[in-house]
């Protein structure tokens, strides 16, 4: 798919399907066509009353060089943003030329309302299409000779805006693509490889830890976890380090366990392939990572992966074993399919080690954050307001939706064992919250962090929004978003 930005003046139009929003702020569209401005304030005037309901399709009769008109109305979208619902029109309006086998798409954005919604609608666009067809024996790309116009006002700034928004896209894309892969090409290892290309193509600092070293520093939870797998751990991390660096250094801290038996507390089999994706929040970190490449924000930025395969063998984990911490914590394993939170406790205590004054840690972490919000809000805990504040904002100008859940000292009774300092399992109740406050006694101290539970988010049942069935990459736009605009999320 070809994307531009095209000064074309409205009677110039050429194209095989126009696309026009009605929104009742600022027109995004300017026709300049008496014959089809009437027929557009005919068919507002029908979603007004509701006598229409979705997408309005038609074909210009006295316009020859406009193959069809479609409309997408913000009305019936209601419960979104403008800006969200750009994207949702973009990627529906590409699936429709596609359908229908229209070449060529005109997003026309030369009203007073249009500029804003570049960057979206070529983030939505690009996202529409996404598909993982590696492993299918005649791989069709159903997109590749599909060209979209953006019809604006000032075809220079908007050109900016459009491959703003489509490198968003194609890092979230990128990111969908690692956790379709198998457990067995997505390994620890294939992980540390993806880091030392991001290291080589951004310059960005790299290095590695593999089993001997991990066991020789005491990362134990890496070591552990990944005791019984094939695929040995890794600890990766991948550094950004501006030419004038301020004070604060924000850590990344993705969860990478690339496939997830469950260990010998083996998970069920119903849905288990879908565990190939408990490396959703490496996939996340590592997609962020590629924007910032581009983006070169004033903020130094670690990520750090915590990568292993969580397998049953006669070297894994086993429930009763004990881990003693780098930072003198012990745990109790009672069930070795809480292993997310054994080896984020590994990634905490190394970004203290780096002198991290921010962490946002990323983890496909509990089934009970995903029964308690669902599959579009992610769980939000963490220990300090602004940086809590800051997500949030961050996520809402992306469309990425959190939710903040209380991490309260009580609970931390749930935690209590004889055997150890803690267990890693809190019980049947507040599994979401008791998995945040373990991770907390490994929060390095003075540090702002946040945990982020997107167990609900990762993958998608059936098409939603921008979204097909699937892995959606959440988290990559947020994280990205959250470093390139530090100073004004965080010191305004």
């Amino acid at each position: 798919m070809h994307l531009e930005t095209v000064p074309t003046p409205p009677s110039e139009w050429k194209t095989d399907l126009l696309v026009l929003i009605l929104d009742a702020g600022p027109s995004p569209f300017d026709v300049q066509d008496p014959l089809l401005q009437s027929r557009l304030e005919e068919v507002a005037a029908a979603y007004a009353d509701e006598t229409l309901e979705g997408e309005f399709f038609f074909e210009p009769r006295h316009r020859e060089d406009l193959g069809a008109v479609v409309v997408y109305p913000t009305a019936s979208e209601k419960g979104f943003s403008l800006w969200e619902n750009a994207k949702t029109f973009a990627s529906r309006a590409i699936q429709l030329a596609v359908r229908t086998g229209r070449k060529h798409v005109t997003f026309a954005l030369n009203g007073p309302g249009g500029a804003d919604l570049v960057s979206r609608m070529a983030e939505g666009a690009v996202m529409a299409t996404w598909s993982f067809q590696r492993y299918k024996k005649e791989p069709k790309d159903r997109y590749a000779d599909l060209v979209v116009e953006f019809a604006v006002q000032d075809p220079e700034s908007a050109s900016k805006s459009m491959k703003e928004g489509q490198l968003l896209a194609e890092a979230v894309n990128y990111a969908r693509n690692l956790v379709s892969e198998p457990g067995d090409v997505v390994t620890p290892e294939a992980l540390a490889d993806e880091a030392r290309h991001l290291a080589e193509q951004f310059g960005y600092q790299c290095q590695v830890w593999d089993e001997v070293r991990l066991a020789d520093e005491g990362f134990t939870g890496l070591v552990k976890v990944g005791g019984g797998a094939a695929h040995p751990p890794r600890l990766i991390e991948l550094t950004f380090t501006p030419e004038e660096p301020g004070p604060d250094h924000l850590v990344l801290l993705g969860k990478g366990v690339t496939f997830d038996s469950g260990g010998i507390s083996i998970k069920p089999s119903e849905d288990m392939h879908e565990m190939k994706g408990d490396m959703s929040g490496a996939a996340a970190v590592l997609g962020a990572m590629k924007v910032l490449g581009h983006l070169r924000p004033e903020l130094k930025v670690t990520a750090l992966l915590v990568a292993a395969e969580n397998a049953p063998d006669a070297n894994a984990a086993r429930p009763g074993d004990i881990l003693v911490y780098k930072n003198g914590m012990s745990v109790h394993i009672e069930n070795t399919d809480a292993e997310g939170r054994l080896i984020l406790a590994d990634g905490l205590c190394r970004a203290g080690e780096i002198g991290a004054t921010h962490i946002v840690d990323i983890a496909t972490l509990t089934g009970a954050c995903a029964r308690a919000l669902g599959p579009s809000f992610t769980g939000l805990m963490g220990n300090h307001r602004d940086l809590v504040n800051a997500i949030t904002r961050a996520g809402g100008a992306q469309g990425e939706s959190y939710w903040k859940l209380p991490l309260p000292v009580e609970y931390k009774e749930l935690l209590k064992t004889p055997f150890a300092d803690m267990r890693n399992l809190g019980g049947p109740l507040a599994g979401a919250m008791t998995a945040g406050l373990f991770l907390q006694e490994f929060v390095p101290e003075g540090a702002a962090w946040v945990h982020l539970d997107i167990a609900g988010p990762f993958w998608r049942s059936k098409p939603w929004k921008y979204y097909g069935e699937g892995p959606t990459g959440v988290g990559v736009r947020t994280l990205a978003e959250l470093a390139r605009n530090w100073m004004d999320y965080m010191h305004p």
